[in-house]
């Protein structure tokens, strides 16, 4: 950091004359400049550090669900599983580089695509660092990886590589570009006519991301249908089991840890300053540590409701359904988590375990075979969070990340009406179709294909 001398005597000096005063302030603001140049650069590189290590816990998140995976399948598919893990992160790379990033935030573009940044040509901009593609990047992969959960054991992984290359580099560039660029019809940050005057809040993805994962996972193991042996000649389920729990829970403390760098990193910055609140200042790291707090509180609460209800319901106590239900309280509190109190993020909790656990109920009634419970887990409790955000966001909190726009709507239950709520209805609604119009297409081709 530059510096400069500033002595009594020397002062005195300078100021022995009315006619060097003017040499003595331009000595002392020129001094302050060269402070304040230096202190703007060490923000820039203080906040692209943070953005760096987020990504980084994100990409860490690949091998929680690596652990989770391998746990939670027959030792003889061990390999299969993983493999489909290494090529999730590794053509998400090639393909968001190519297209995806472009898709998700080329600007300017138009509400529905954006159409710059392909391959990163004129990289870096104005607007975006490379910090940032990484970090777009790492949760592109995630929204994979949370589809080969659901069709484990079933797929022949070149075909699960068309496919994770067409959802990293279409699908979900697509929807991340509505809700979340600048430019995006749905997105909260538009610059003008935001849907119902409020844009949708999904902070850090419990739709974009985990809806999405969840719901490609839905359709594709559908289409695949049971595992041999899933249901007996009944329709009654029969429980096949993962090889290892200790996997599970290694896999979901993993992802527990990655976390911290999803939802308090999707910030994108930290030093931001919010104001004076009583004897301190207030600013982005008091909401990124807030934003730690609600996800850890969603977490913690929907594990031990999934405990204590699995418990009621079955009359056993078992740590693969804590782990999904911690899990599923992460996906839900996703989207919300910037914008609400802890006392919401416990509630948010919950509901969640519930929701987990009448899917899974729903999903042996209708047949359906999940291995990891990817698409109740992602899909359910993403879709809850939604709601989840519309009915709690916090007032102060959403002027605080998204400024600018006095009387913006927020949660219902917090005295915010129902707008909020209409624009996340309509979030739901159009990743459904969205998800049922092209994954379900895709999958189907491949998935058949692999079936001759």
């Amino acid at each position: 950091m530059a510096t400069f001398t500033c002595s009594a005597a020397h002062l005195g000096q300078l100021l022995g004359s009315a006619a060097n005063a003017t040499a003595a302030a331009d000595y002392i603001c020129n001094g302050f400049d060269a402070v304040s140049n230096k202190l703007v650069d060490a923000t820039y590189a203080i906040d692209n550090t943070y953005l760096l290590f987020s990504a980084y816990l994100v990409f860490s998140m690949q091998l929680g669900f690596a652990m989770l995976c391998a746990g939670s399948v027959r030792a003889k598919n061990t390999m299969n599983i993983m493999l489909t893990n290494v090529l999730d992160a590794a053509t998400g790379g090639l393909f968001y580089y190519l297209f995806g990033f472009a898709f998700a935030n080329g600007s300017p573009s138009n509400g529905f695509i954006g159409k710059h940044f392909f391959g990163l040509a004129n990289f870096p901009s104005p607007s975006f660092d490379y910090g940032f593609f990484l970090y777009q990047w790492a949760f592109a992969i995630a929204a994979a990886g949370i589809t080969s959960g659901s069709i484990a054991e079933r797929t022949q992984f070149v075909s699960y590589l068309i496919y994770s290359s067409f959802l990293t580099g279409l699908v979900y560039p697509i929807v991340s570009h509505w809700f979340w660029s600048a430019d995006g019809w749905a997105s909260p940050v538009r610059s003008e006519n935001l849907l119902f005057g409020s844009g949708v809040i999904d902070f850090a993805g419990s739709g974009v991301v985990h809806m999405v994962g969840g719901i490609a996972g839905l359709w594709g193991a559908l289409i695949e249908g049971p595992r041999v042996g899933r249901f007996d000649s009944n329709g009654k389920p029969v429980a096949l089991r993962g090889h290892s729990g200790t996997l599970v829970v290694l896999g979901t403390f993993l992802l527990w840890f990655g976390w911290y760098g999803f939802n308090p990193g999707s910030f994108l910055n930290i030093l931001k300053v919010y104001g004076k609140s009583g004897s301190s200042y207030y600013g982005q790291w008091s909401a990124i540590g807030r934003t730690a707090i609600t996800t850890t509180l969603a977490g913690s609460s929907a594990a031990l409701t999934t405990l204590f209800g699995k418990r009621a319901l079955t009359g056993h106590w078992n740590v693969i359904d804590v782990c999904n239900g911690l899990l599923g309280g992460f996906a839900a509190i996703t989207g919300g988590c910037s914008v609400v109190d802890p006392w919401a993020a416990i509630i948010c909790g919950f509901v969640a375990a519930w929701v987990l656990i009448g899917c899974n109920k729903l999903a042996e009634i209708f047949k359906y075979d999940d291995p990891l419970e990817a698409a109740q887990l992602h899909g359910g409790c993403g879709a809850w969070g939604i709601v989840f955000t519309a009915l709690f966001a916090k007032e102060a909190y959403v002027n605080e990340i998204y400024p600018g726009r006095p009387g913006r709507p927020y949660g219902l239950l917090m005295g915010g009406g129902g707008r909020l709520l209409a624009a996340h209805i309509v979030q739901i609604l159009v990743v459904l179709g969205w998800q049922k119009r092209d994954t379900r297409w895709v999958e189907a081709r491949l998935l058949v294909k692999t079936k001759t």
